[in-house]
Parts: C-alpha cells; structure tokens; sequence
C-alpha cells in the first residue's frame, strides 16, 4: 500500500490524527496491531480537562511563564476544538460540558490551592474559590477548601475514536486492524513498514500508538504506572455532588470521579509505580475496594453498587506535558506521546499539531510540547 503518511495507532490518538490528516487533504494510511480502540482508551475514563496534574504555579517554575500558560489556555481550546468534532459526528460520543471541583486533600494544601487560585484568576480562567463553608454549603465533602473551574468537559473515548474512524474512513483513511508493524526501513524521503498481512510504503509516519508508541522512540519520555477505576450501577441520587461535576484533589496520587450519561458513577485512582503492577492477582479488587470507600467517606448520603473495575497503564513525564513532534535524525517520523492525565486532550493537540509540522504550516503549540525542551 502507498501513501503520503502511514498512522501506527488505531485508537483515540490515531484516529484524531488520521482524522486531522484527512481534513488536511493528506492521504494517509492508519494500521494497528490489534482490533481498532483497544488498548488505553478502552481503559480512559474520559475526564477532559485543560488542568494538567502538574499545577499551573509549578508548570510556571518549571518550563516557564509563557509556555505554562499556553499549556493550560490550550487545553481548554483543545475541549473546544473536540466538542466541534463531535458536532460533524453521527454519535455525540457521550461528550458532555462540565465544570471541576479540585479540593484540599490536607490542610497543608491549603495555602498552595490559594496560590493556584490566585495564579488561574490572573491569567484568566474562569475559576472561583470555595472555602470550607461554601464546600458544606453545596457538597458533602469536608475540606478547607477547593477551586471551581469552568471550562471543562467528559467523553466516551471509545465511541469518539470509533465514530472518527468510520468518519475518516469514508473520508478516503484506509485502515488496517490486527496489522502489526514488525519492521520499518526509513531511508530519505520514504519510510516501509513491514508487517504480516504485507508492506506500506509513506513519505512520513505518525506514532500514535499511545504508551506503546515508546518501542519507537529513541529518547525516554517518562514513567509508565498503573491506575485503576470502578464504576458503579446507575446512582439513586446524587445528594452532595454538586452539578455532576469532575472531581479531583491536591493529594498525589489523586481520588477523582465523574458521572456518566446514564448516571453513573465512576472513580478512579490508587496509582502504584510500574506498568505491569495490576496484573498482580487481588490487586484491581483490592484498589477498587479503597476506592469505593473513598467515594462513599466524601459522599455519604450516594449509595454505590459497584459494577465493574479495571485497571490501566498511563505515563507521565518530569514537567507533566505531552511531547509531540520530530526528533532530531528522524526526519519524516512524527510522534504523539501524550503521557499525563490529560491524555485525550493531548491527542487532539498533536493531531492538530503534527499535521501543521506535516504540511509546513507554523503552529505556536510546537515549541512548547517539543523534544529537548
């Protein structure tokens, strides 16, 4: 098979940037090694923020004033942009606009929440302060404080990526599940992949196999954890969650929820440091069991049966942004490596990106998710 650009990666990130391709009139190619959104986002949970885990005050002092903000700014413009996608979509993919609560874990947090508060309302995010009183007031949960932000939203990351696939598809993408990529001859101007099923010959390739996409990357670009997540039967009330919001805290790691659009709740969190540590045997229902208690300590008066858990692997890296872009002697070889929290968000930020490197159009989001930064 021929084509200007070949995609490793079936699932949310290959199909924004499959998407994005075609949309830009590039033909492209996309195969995956195994059935088309499996892998991490049929584990996502598919919370949309344009908060990373890393707080704005420390993103500043890491990469930065004017990057941090950029960062944070573009994550709300990538909700934005995955909120129109949906919009041209058969499937409204469960996407859904909604605010977050991010409360004090410990009282030691306190002083830094205010100092994050402060930091978001200068640089114009729309956010509000709650103190202790005003979380009684609205919510069950009991905590010195918590910022409310406005702007963000939650999707189906399965539905999304499968409605953009079958979307792209009779755009022109031609798609090739169970294909793995066994081999990759790159030589100037062409690259040949190799892989069971036969050969794509490419001008360029795109990594967007998400964690995996590491095998072929040259740089380390972060850790790789396991998280784990429940989610319940459909809630008789809600009492103490106030408008469904997201819900997350300071401590690290961190309990956060959302409810889905058939009322359910689901959590998640308990992180612990490898990979490969939810395939221990007990561990997803011993995570899951603390994670239902700490749902039903911040909220009491809901009753939740749970339904499934599961566990998955998500990265992160030192700053906590995705790196997307080339890498210095791979030319024609673009990658997508959005580790963090904020994964599906990231995607749509380097679908949008590297198709702008692609073409040769400047794109100010380069510069601040590059490699070598």
């Amino acid at each position: 098979v021929g084509s200007r650009v070949a995609v490793v990666g079936g699932a949310i990130t290959g199909a924004l940037a499959g998407h994005a391709m075609r949309r830009g009139g590039v033909d492209t190619v996309l195969v995956d090694r195994r059935e088309l959104g499996t892998g991490s986002t049929a584990a996502s949970t598919g919370l949309l923020q344009y908060e990373i885990d890393v707080p704005l005050v420390e993103l500043i002092k890491t990469v930065g004033e004017a990057h941090a903000v950029h960062a944070y700014r573009r994550g709300l413009r990538a909700i934005k942009e995955i909120e129109e996608l949906v919009e041209t979509l058969p499937d409204d993919c469960g996407f859904a606009r909604r605010s977050t609560l991010y409360f004090v874990s410990q009282s030691e947090d306190l002083a830094g929440l205010r100092e994050e508060y402060e930091c978001r309302r200068y640089f114009g995010f729309d956010v509000d302060l709650w103190s202790a009183s005003q979380l009684r007031e609205r919510t069950s949960i009991d905590s010195p404080g918590a910022i409310y932000s406005r702007g963000d939203g939650q999707i189906d990351p399965l539905r999304f990526a499968n409605s953009l696939l079958g979307e792209s598809r009779r755009a022109g993408l031609r798609i090739f599940p169970k294909t793995c990529v066994r081999e990759i001859d790159r030589s100037p101007g062409r690259m040949l992949l190799s892989s069971d099923a036969g050969r794509v010959r490419a001008r360029a390739i795109v990594y967007a196999a998400g964690y995996e996409s590491g095998q072929f990357c040259p740089r380390e670009c972060g850790s790789l954890h396991s998280t784990y997540a429940v989610t319940s039967q459909p809630l008789a009330d809600s009492t103490g969650w106030p408008d469904d919001c997201l819900i997350w805290e300071t401590a690290r790691p961190y309990f956060y929820a959302r409810k889905t659009a058939d009322g359910r709740a689901m959590i998640g969190g308990e992180d612990t440091d490898y990979s490969d540590d939810h395939a221990a045997e007990g561990l997803v229902d011993e995570k899951a069991a603390k994670l239902i208690r700490r749902f039903q300590s911040l909220f009491p008066a809901i009753a939740f049966i749970p339904a499934c858990a599961w566990a998955g692997t998500f990265g992160e890296t030192q700053d906590g942004l995705a790196y997307i872009g080339t890498i210095p002697g791979r030319g024609g070889e673009y990658f997508a490596m959005g580790y963090g929290g904020n994964g599906i968000t990231f995607s749509q930020i380097a679908a949008r990106l590297i198709v702008d490197l692609f073409l040769g159009r400047p794109n100010d989001d380069a510069s601040v998710f590059r490699f070598g930064r």
